[in-house]
């Protein structure tokens, strides 16, 4: 098959190339790539003429007009190379006849490991300490952090890395708190966590990390009501999408002191920020400007998947894809089931 790549970023060509030449259970021919730096949109769409598939990432729009576009130039798949369909309208996709895929478990490990990692670091103060050092200062003033022995920690959203970030935690010797829709009863007794509402999630949490995907019931999850239901102090990770999170509301809540920290791996208008260097010419975005100079937030920009297991399986899950696709079996990771 023919596929166009939009919004092709560098550290992930080789995964595909490798992936792409190596024998498939479905397919002994490698499939023609197309790399394209351009994101997928209305605008862009028209790039993917001559091909058979696209393959989109988590900043792309395809919208209702995308998805017409696409038809129209004799696309018939879109493989997402992530989880979430939030930037899809499946909708508009399923009465174009665009099938959609995904890749729903790349790795839960490097997602739940990089939330521990930037509350480690948000906690101890260790970006702060390294930008210190670095300039001969090696006093410790303004750098005391707290035991996360003992401090209970919530949990929201206990699908594949929300159960492994809260096992981590566990490992910590935190109480555990889970809220999730889907009451995860049993795992909660496997790893000695406790299910309970959000209201008491947030009433108790010292820590709170979001692990849930971005739909309509969950969009702005934590905004100025749910800040000021927080514990005094607290933190939160997000490593979900950035929308759960209100972004003024955060503000407000960082601004008034009642919020402890934010360590953000995703943000709400991350689009055309994230994965690019603007460090020539700056940020036009005045609520990521405002984060930026709290010294209590610290901001990475959606790398929490970026590992070398996660990439090979995004590779290969969606060259699998492909493969199936072209076959005609049944394809073992769609976004949606046909009617």
């Amino acid at each position: 098959m023919k596929i166009a790549i939009f919004d092709t970023h560098k550290f992930e060509k080789s995964y595909f190339e490798t992936a792409n030449q190596q024998p498939r259970a479905h397919s002994s021919t490698p499939h023609r790539i197309t790399w394209l730096d351009a994101r997928l949109n209305s605008q862009t769409a028209r790039l993917a003429v001559g091909h058979d598939a696209v393959g989109s990432f988590v900043n792309d729009r395809v919208d209702a007009e995308t998805c017409s576009q696409l038809a129209a130039l004799g696309v018939r798949l879109i493989a997402l190379r992530c989880a979430g369909t939030n930037h899809v309208d499946l909708q508009a996709a399923r009465l174009h006849k665009l099938q959609v895929v995904r890749v729903p478990e790349y790795s839960p490990h490097a997602v739940a490991e990089h939330a521990v990692a930037l509350l480690l670091t948000l906690n101890r103060k260790i970006h702060r300490a390294h930008n210190r050092v670095r300039e001969m200062n090696f006093s410790l003033d303004g750098l005391v952090g707290f035991d996360l022995y003992k401090k209970t920690v919530g949990v929201i959203g206990v699908g594949r890395i929300g159960q492994v970030f809260a096992q981590i935690m566990s490992g910590f010797g935190t109480e555990v708190l889970l809220f999730d829709p889907q009451t995860p009863t049993a795992f909660a007794a496997k790893v000695g966590a406790r299910v309970t509402s959000l209201e008491e999630l947030l009433q108790r949490s010292d820590v709170i990390s979001l692990h849930c995907p971005l739909n309509e019931q969950t969009r702005h999850m934590l905004d100025a009501q749910r800040f000021y239901q927080m514990k005094p102090g607290a933190m939160i990770v997000n490593t979900g999408r950035g929308a759960l999170i209100e972004t003024r509301a955060l503000i407000q809540a960082l601004k008034s002191g009642r919020l402890g920290g934010a360590a953000l791996d995703v943000y709400e208008e991350e689009a055309g920020v994230f994965f690019e260097d603007l460090s020539e010419r700056g940020v036009n975005d005045d609520q990521l400007a405002r984060l930026l100079t709290f010294p209590n937030v610290l901001i990475t920009s959606h790398q929490a998947f970026l590992t070398h297991e996660a990439l090979t399986a995004i590779a290969q899950t969606t060259l699998q894809s492909l493969d199936e696709f072209e076959s005609g079996r049944p394809l073992s990771s769609p976004a949606f089931t046909s009617r």
